[in-house]
């Protein structure tokens, strides 16, 4: 998975404010093609090492039997100075790269080939969620 953006409009960020949390945008709350889905429960940030722990999870639990679809990208850089510097001279250089997650939002999807995978994807989304920083909550989807 790529933790950054390949091109930016701007080299560096603001940081992100509270008020971009309320912004609800629909497309991101209804799954695409899963039958099992993790959701949000909670607004927060998220780090690629968080995503990345997550989809490993996941992939080691099915034992390459389902398909994972990630639903996040980090495209928000968090810049920090080093330490021991003075004031001044600029802004500090790209730290860490996040993601903003809303209240009920799609972190990721599971496509289970076989009915029988379902118990076991549906564990493997529960221990994807503990390696996250918000409350997650695991749902079925049958459309």
């Amino acid at each position: 998975m790529k933790q950054s953006p390949s091109r930016l409009k701007f080299k560096k960020n603001h940081r992100p404010k509270k008020f971009l949390l309320g912004a609800l945008e629909q497309k991101q709350f209804y799954p695409l093609r899963g039958q099992m889905v993790l959701r949000s429960l909670e607004n927060g940030k998220l780090t690629y090492n968080q995503i990345e722990a997550c989809r490993k999870s996941i992939r080691r639990m099915l034992n390459k039997k389902g398909l994972i679809i990630i639903r996040l990208f980090t495209n928000i850089s968090v810049t920090k100075k080093p330490l021991a510097t003075r004031m001044g001279k600029g802004k500090g250089n790209h730290n860490i790269w996040i993601c903003l997650v809303k209240k009920g939002q799609i972190i990721c999807e599971i496509i289970c080939q076989t009915y029988n995978k379902f118990n076991i994807s549906y564990k493997a989304l529960e221990v994807a969620g503990s390696k996250l920083s918000v409350k997650t909550k695991v749902s079925l989807n049958f459309y």
